[in-house]
């Protein structure tokens, strides 16, 4: 063996102190550059645009495309956003997206005309209420989807070569979507406040639409699915429409001042689910927790006047959400090891960013109003606190994670290259004009190793699964496809952490000490992903108010045991029991993680699972049971969210 002089050994030593330090960089207290961050995400949208591209359209790689449709239908719907990586346009997610922009605006528009980017944001606002007054040509009429998904999906086409379906669907009196045209009128309702001093003719139309289409909504009701079915396998609205109504009184009240949409909204409030609903997650489809944080900033402000009861209801369970979140709640969101809110491997990021931005307004909301801390279950939720939290979700997002990768697409050195989109994984139309038919799409580009030839710069693509992992394979669209819906909410976040140099106060910087200090207690009720341990198999979980232990119990024990091929497997038993003795729970919504194996008795959703359809609702003192098999420990189950009827 050769000697190794003192020389080398003094270099290894450096080298590993500067991989150290490396590592450090790249997961932990990184320092971010949230005005760049803020300008990508902000960008991002030109490269979702659909229609006549304009001629400051700064994402050259893109041309324009849809320039017919409406057509067939006599009507001009030209314009918009392609939802995500694909080539249609989905009502439901394009006006949650438009709201969710509109929002960061109102709330954080000063830090980003600071950043210079509060045109850029406004212009993506308008692209998509352009596109609304069109989709809206008569009062009880509106398009809520352009193309459908399983032609779209048969073929990958650049948006500018589409020879898929453009066929155009509507809801109308006959084939209601109150949550469809509840959600687009919170959008015009929204944007109206955006562009009231700047555009304020413009800004008075977006608020007679909304009107139109929130008196349409609430007069004719129904999903808006079970009338344009082809949305259900890609949009599906399994929370109903009772949110969105009360979303869209909510923002009407919040641009009019007209009490009329302050009394719906307070006495609405247990029909349709607003103060029943305690839950914590928020998105496109699940509106509740927004609702919930609006009708708290009109309480905080003293708007609520012969409301304030109700609206404190409202507040309760925004309060939940925000407990739930930060990890002090009865029962909180999961986190990856690495510290990710996680709820479901397909696109777990929009949650990530729409809870960041709710978490971020309230604590603003709590600090103007000098209301303060936050009272949860585990502890006191400082203001500052809930802002580093955020901090946390945010840089996690943009490098700061195990992986050392950001999930915003051109921003630092590690990001997704191979992310799942038609317009971004095919040569520019601009470079190769020739036409790219549905198949040659698929053998030519789809399933290339390469990264893609264009860069969907500033994109927020679904992200890392629940133990940190994530593949960057074009083929992989619940993790490297990105939505508009995803960046949306982030607009706000960035602009205040840009405003505010990261958002933080002196005192947030003493909490690493503080949280070393803190009672184990308190440490165990911050969430993480593992199972409960096997000594400890009772789990009681649900969402009720603050100080009101919850109804719903939980209870796992293991039935029966075997070996099989040297491993020993288990069967679960779980009984889920109302212990409420007057209320019954509808709508009841279970999150399961750690499962290992099979699950009977539970129907699978979109956001976890739901008891089967023969069991509608759980009545007072009943329970239900459903079992699983895995050679592991229990699974985690908990409860995601119900009504309380």
């Amino acid at each position: 063996m050769a000697k190794i002089g003192g020389a080398h050994v003094a270099a290894t030593f450096l080298a590993i102190l500067a991989l150290a330090s490396m590592v450090k960089l790249a997961f932990g207290a990184g320092r971010h550059d949230y005005a760049m961050a803020l300008r990508k995400s902000i960008l991002y949208f030109e490269a979702q645009r659909s229609g006549a591209l304009p001629p400051d359209q700064r994402v050259t790689w893109r041309a324009s495309s849809g320039l017919f449709d409406g057509k067939a239908n006599g009507v001009d719907l030209v314009g918009g956003y392609y939802d995500a990586g694909d080539n249609v346009k989905f009502g439901l997610p394009m006006a949650f997206t438009v709201t969710m922009m509109s929002w960061s605006i109102l709330e954080y528009g000063k830090q980003m005309a600071a950043a210079g980017e509060l045109r850029n944001a406004m212009d993506a606002v308008k692209w998509g209420t352009d596109y609304f007054i069109k989709a809206h040509p008569e009062p009880e009429v509106l398009y809520g989807e352009v193309g459908d998904g399983d032609t779209d999906h048969s073929c990958w086409q650049r948006p500018e070569d589409m020879t898929t379906s453009r066929q155009a669907f509507r809801v109308d009196p006959q084939h209601p979507g109150s949550d469809l045209a509840g959600e687009t009128a919170a959008a015009m309702a929204a944007a109206s406040i955006v562009f009231r001093g700047t555009y304020p003719g413009y800004a008075n139309l977006l608020l007679v639409h909304s009107k139109q289409l929130f008196e349409f909504a609430d007069t004719y009701r129904g999903k808006y699915d079970a009338s344009i079915t082809v949305a259900r396998n890609y949009y599906g609205s399994f929370s109903g429409y009772g949110d969105e109504l009360l979303w869209a009184a909510a923002w009407l009240f919040e641009a009019t001042e007209d009490r009329f949409y302050l009394d719906y909204l307070a006495g609405n409030g247990d029909s349709l689910g607003g103060t029943g609903w305690s839950i914590n997650q928020f998105g496109w489809d699940v509106k509740y927790p927004g609702v919930q944080v609006l009708a708290a900033k009109f309480l905080l402000q003293g708007r609520a006047g012969e409301h304030a009861a109700a609206l404190q209801r409202y507040r309760q369970n925004a309060e939940f959400f925000v407990c739930s979140c930060v990890g002090k709640g009865d029962v909180n969101v999961p986190r990856t090891p690495g510290g990710m809110m996680y709820h479901q491997r397909w696109n777990n990021l929009q949650f990530v960013t729409s809870a960041s931005f709710l978490l971020t307004a309230y604590a603003d909301y709590a600090t103007a109003s000098g209301r303060g801390a936050v009272r949860c279950p585990a502890g006191a939720a400082q203001p500052f606190e809930i802002l580093k939290f955020v901090k946390s979700q945010v840089n996690y997002i943009l490098g700061d994670n195990p992986r050392a990768t950001s999930y915003m697409v051109g921003y630092g050195a590690s990001y997704p290259r191979q992310v799942h989109h038609r317009g971004a994984s095919i040569v520019s139309v601009k470079k190769d004009p020739s036409f790219v038919s549905c198949q040659e799409g698929y053998s030519s580009w789809y399933g290339r190793q390469a990264g893609n030839p264009n860069l969907l710069d500033g994109a927020i693509v679904g992200g890392p699964d629940e133990y940190d992992d994530f593949a960057d394979e074009r083929d992989n669209y619940e993790q490297t496809e990105a939505a508009t819906y995803n960046n949306a909410p982030l607009l706000g976040v960035l602009a205040r952490l840009a405003g505010s140099c990261g958002g933080l106060k002196e005192e947030e910087e003493e909490d690493d000490q503080s949280l070393q200090d803190e009672p184990a207690a308190a440490l165990a009720n911050r969430t993480s992903s593992l199972p409960p341990a096997p000594a400890q198999p009772r789990h009681r979980g649900g969402y009720g108010a603050r100080h009101t232990p919850s109804p719903i119990e939980i209870e796992q024990n293991v039935t029966r045991t075997w070996a099989m091929r040297r491993r020993t497997y288990y069967r679960y038993s779980v009984t889920v029991t109302n212990r409420s003795r007057r209320k019954t729970v509808r709508e009841l919504h279970l999150g399961v993680s750690e499962l290992r194996g099979r699950l009977w008795g539970l129907d699978e959703a979109r956001y976890g699972y739901v008891p089967p359809k023969w069991l509608p609702a759980l009545r007072p003192g009943r329970s239900f049971r459903f079992v699983y098999v895995q050679p592991a420990q229990p699974a985690n189950v908990w409860v995601t969210g119900y009504k309380l009827v």
